[in-house]
């Protein structure tokens, strides 16, 4: 096994975890090119060619992170999106879809499923490496800081990455959890796309403010009852009641 799977040893004997991607596209082409670019970053890469090879390799090496072809041969990368987050022991596992340009239909499916983020083919490799950090970063942050939010009907505990809607708890993805905490914390406070973008993803840019709008409709599918709680301003952006 290459020394990768173990981390880069250093002063005194302690070894630093490298994080582990799965790349999975059947272009051999890009995923090269993706290849070269995350370890090149300091990142493990692990690789699949298929949907089914793809959901082999998650169940049995545990990445930490998956960047996921839409268009893979026999099983397509939304069905893989939608087995990892139905799986209990993995839907935690950050995902990073790759979809062709134009197909605005894929990205907004893609983010239903549980999809953390999109890049459009062609990309630039520098981005992409971008966004592979910030999702990690987003879902390794010290949340100790963070305090309790506990509002009429919700209970959100930073420190227990736990969300209860009338007692009853609900499964969200790292980034579902980091905008819900963000609009609750400022329950109230209208916060706009460009700030949500910003504090929640890492990154501004006007041309991705639908992956906010996709992220609140599947956020509030989770929330149930407590869903008429994100109120949408027209032109504004969000806010938590």
């Amino acid at each position: 096994m290459s020394w990768r799977a173990f981390g880069i040893p250093i002063a005194g004997g302690i070894e630093v975890r490298l994080h582990k991607i799965l790349v999975v596209e059947d272009d051999e082409d890009i995923l090269e090119v993706v290849t070269f670019s995350l370890e090149k970053a300091g990142m493990q890469v692990l690789r699949a060619r298929s949907g089914l090879e793809a959901v082999a390799t998650i169940s049995r090496e545990k990445p930490d992170l998956v960047i996921l072809d839409i268009m893979l041969p026999g099983m397509d990368g939304k069905e893989v999106c939608r087995r990892i987050r139905q799986n209990e022991s993995i839907r935690s596992i950050g995902i990073l879809m790759l979809t062709a340009l134009g197909e605005e239909l894929d990205r907004v499916v893609g983010f239903e499923l549980g999809a953390d983020d999109y890049v459009v083919k062609p990309f630039s490799s520098k981005e992409l490496v971008l966004r592979v950090q910030a999702i990690l970063r987003r879902r390794s942050q010290p949340v100790g800081h963070k305090e309790l939010v506990r509002l009429p009907g919700i209970l959100i505990d930073p420190d227990g990455f736990s969300v209860e809607v009338e007692g009853k708890k609900v499964h969200l993805t790292a980034t579902e959890f980091n905008l819900l905490y963000e609009l609750a914390h400022h329950a109230g406070k209208v916060l706009s796309r460009e700030v949500l973008l910003e504090r929640v993803w890492g990154y501004s840019y006007e041309g991705y403010s639908r992956t906010v709008d996709t992220h609140i409709k599947r956020l509030r599918q989770k929330l149930g009852a407590a869903k008429n709680r994100i109120e949408t301003l027209r032109g504004m952006g969000y806010r938590f009641r």
